[in-house]
């Protein structure tokens, strides 16, 4: 089945090659499989390649628009042999200079740090001080990198510096990151003797860090300004803590609602009284109505996790009888006593 290229790009027909191309750069950003996670995100950017691969160069335009076809596609579908050593995944990188490619000083990564609490913690919340190491900004020359900041001599102050290559379009012209002044556009005469002109150094910082009440594993908390910072002054990242809450011996979770389980002896069962119930506070004492089955939940509004946006789930106390393994001679009379009176219970 003949495919239809413009259709993919979401242009018309009479499409100019700065219409293709800027369809195709906002195509290419949304699915790209290194921004795009979904299944098909890989098959759908190698059709949106394709296309513009054929769209983007005049003669095969030319050729499709008369045949229906590209040079190197058959009738079953496009021959990806027409494009030995073409390489789907660097497209963008050649046409459009790369993703993230931008004129500034090179910022500072992300950080992620792994955090074990316990349930309660996780219930209360609390605050805790962290140790890790990372680049932070050199003290010595405040970030600068030194002294005698002049303009670079290779972008001219710019950042950035043009490059020409050829791809399945032609040759085209890209603007990418200065190498040599790493995108600030400036150089330095005398580098600092603390970070060589990096503008950072290495340390071991500690953060405090706080965990609010009601997170739950996979919670991942952001702290602005707290990762890597950039070289000669460039933004700081963020520091992103990851939240594992451990198990608890008595009580689970399922969101914001706990579950646990409560021992009762039979006798109050059957007679009625009053049970303790653990929290993730102080115990609990709940009245156990007279002739209580095994399996009875009693709920205890608003004692389970807080939610990160308010309310609290409750919990849930899932009753299991108590029966002795162990009698005297009167206990067992008296059950037997107790049986006879029961049709069916003795025999």
């Amino acid at each position: 089945m003949t495919k239809d290229y413009y259709k993919t790009l979401g242009v018309d027909r009479s499409a100019s090659l700065e219409e293709i191309k800027k369809a195709y750069k906002k195509l290419a950003k949304e699915w790209h499989p290194d921004l795009n996670k979904s299944p098909g995100a890989s098959d759908k950017f190698k059709e949106i390649n394709e296309a513009a691969a054929v769209l983007g160069n005049q003669e095969k335009r030319s050729h499709y628009d008369q045949y229906g076809t590209a040079p190197g596609q058959g009738p079953h579908g496009f021959d990806s042999s027409a494009f030995t050593g073409f390489d789907f995944d660097n497209i963008f990188d050649t046409f459009f200079g790369g993703f993230g490619s931008r004129r500034g000083r090179p910022e500072g990564q992300d950080l992620q740090y792994d955090i074990d609490i316990t349930l309660k913690e996780a219930y209360t919340g609390m605050t805790r001080t962290v140790q890790l190491q990372k680049h932070d900004t050199c003290d010595k020359c405040s970030g600068k990198g030194g002294t005698s900041v002049v303009q670079c001599t290779q972008c001219h102050g710019r950042g950035m510096v043009q490059q020409t290559r050829r791809t399945p379009f032609g040759l085209f012209s890209t603007t990418v990151q200065c190498s040599r002044c790493g995108g600030s556009g400036e150089s330095i005469e005398n580098p600092c003797n603390e970070c060589d002109g990096a503008g950072r150094i290495r340390v071991t910082k500690r953060i405090e860090i706080k965990i609010p009440a009601g997170v739950d594993t996979g919670t991942r908390l952001r702290i602005l300004g707290e990762g890597e910072a950039g070289q000669r002054g460039g933004r700081k990242g963020d520091l992103y803590i990851l939240v594992h809450v451990k198990e608890h011996e008595e009580i689970q979770r399922e969101g914001t609602d706990l579950f646990t389980t409560i021992t009762v002896p039979f006798v109050t069962a059957a007679l009625g009284g009053q049970a303790e119930v653990p929290t993730l506070e102080e115990p609990v004492t709940i009245e156990i109505p007279e002739g209580t089955q095994p399996g009875t939940v009693f709920r205890l509004k608003g004692k389970g996790m807080p939610g990160l946006r308010g309310g609290n789930g409750g919990l849930h106390a899932t009753v299991k009888i108590e029966v002795p393994t162990k009698l005297s001679k009167k206990q067992k009379d008296l059950l037997i006593e107790f049986a006879k009176t029961k049709k069916g219970w003795f025999g």
